[in-house]
């Protein structure tokens, strides 16, 4: 009987994702803050509380961070990791700088004490890869000027949460200064050694894990990255840190065919991991945090466009650019969930985890509005200035990579 039941809402967990990712793929948003919704409505004092099938829903809920980091990893090669690092890392340090410490600060102010402040810092600081990306195709973006600088930011975010991960962790859980220390040196030698290994043996690793066989294929790659991560957990790193680490160990065509192969399993998965945390956060505990979840997103919406403006400045892009760069950075997603869901899953700070909700709700769904409205707002404005001034407005100058976006 117990079986039966858990089939059922199970099974009916999995056809309302599919029926709201339908709804909200009609309409062109992010599914996200439909999953989290929906979450909220069978989790902790919602309308409908699942029982049966959560200790099931919470294993998938695992398996999906650890294939979300995965494929973050495919996307990248361990070249143009270090190659970003290069030439972008000062707009790493102004992303950190001015998004981070809005969250941090917030933490503290609340009386959290400085383990939230980390964890806020970081739900604040990460950018959504997966929102930002399906933005930029919806706009017809991809070949902009501007796109590289964005995607720039956005590696040196995602190679910042090997370190970070870590750290957060360690901290959770507890440990002392010593034992922090030696979870942070062994991801950092981890991370080091796969980026060696990477540059210097990927087509040999890559070779090992290939096969003809789409079947072996996912099975080797999946196998392995679920046990390096269960390894990299084992050791209090962290298993999204290890599936990442998977990923960018793999390389040409076996990376592209992971990524085939692996999609749908992610999307899956990841879909279970957004209802997972809407599972565990009572609805009537977002009120009280609402609004400094939604001053805190209107503070680091901003920083965001100052993130993009600056470092699109930096690169030479002209100034509409910019502003699409500020605007494209804005939304925050599936990393801040998963950042706040470790310190929920630890009981750190009871609000963290509904003010994190209201939080991404909020900025996953003002992400593509800022990514397409804030550029032509932003010229509108300074056109309103230059007339008050008196100062005839220059014509404006449209570049070659520009020009599929209208200007």
């Amino acid at each position: 009987m117990h079986s039966a039941v858990l089939l059922i809402e199970f099974g009916s967990i999995i056809l309302g994702l599919g029926l709201l990712g339908r709804f909200a793929a009609r309409f062109r948003l992010s599914p996200i803050p439909l999953y989290l919704l929906a979450g909220l409505a069978f989790g902790e004092g919602g309308l409908l509380p699942l029982g049966a099938s959560e200790e099931f829903v919470a294993t998938g809920a695992e398996i999906g961070v650890i294939l979300l980091l995965l494929m973050l990893g495919l996307e990248y090669t361990a070249s143009d990791l270090v190659s970003n690092l290069k030439t972008h890392y000062p707009s790493g340090l102004v992303d950190c700088a001015l998004n981070a410490l809005p969250g941090a600060a917030v933490a503290l102010l609340l009386g959290w004490g400085p383990v939230a402040a980390v964890v806020l810092a970081g739900v604040t600081w990460i950018s959504s890869s997966g929102v930002i990306a399906k933005v930029l195709g919806d706009l017809g973006r991809v070949g902009n000027r501007e796109t590289p600088v964005i995607l720039s930011v956005l590696v040196l975010e995602d190679l910042a949460m090997a370190v970070y991960l870590p750290i957060v962790t360690a901290l959770v859980a507890g440990v002392g200064l010593m034992a922090g220390s030696v979870t942070l040196a062994i991801a950092l030698g981890a991370a080091g050694l796969v980026l060696f290994l990477a540059l210097r043996y990927g087509r040999l690793i890559s070779r090992v894990v290939s096969s003809d066989d789409p079947e072996k294929l996912l099975l080797v790659v999946l196998g392995l990255t679920i046990l390096v991560a269960g390894v990299a957990q084992q050791l209090q790193v962290s298993a999204a840190v290890g599936a990442f680490l998977v990923g960018i160990a793999l390389s040409g065509e076996v990376a592209e065919g992971a990524h085939t192969l692996l999609s749908p399993l992610r999307d899956l998965f990841a879909a279970v991991f957004f209802v997972f945390f809407g599972l565990h956060t009572d609805p009537s505990s977002i009120p009280p945090v609402l609004l400094p979840a939604l001053a805190l997103a209107v503070v680091t919406a901003l920083t965001k466009i100052a993130t993009g403006y600056w470092a699109a400045r930096r690169a030479g892009i002209s100034v509409k650019g910019r502003w699409r760069a500020g605007g494209a950075l804005v939304a925050r997603g599936e990393f801040s969930i998963v950042i706040a869901g470790l310190a929920v899953a630890a009981g750190i700070e009871p609000s963290l985890g509904p003010l994190a909700t209201a939080y991404v709700l909020i900025l996953v769904v003002l992400g593509p509005l800022t990514a397409r409205y804030t550029e032509p707002v932003a010229m509108w404005w300074s056109g309103r200035r230059e007339a008050r001034r008196g100062t005839p407005e220059p014509a404006p100058r449209k570049t070659e990579a520009e020009a599929p976006v209208g200007d």
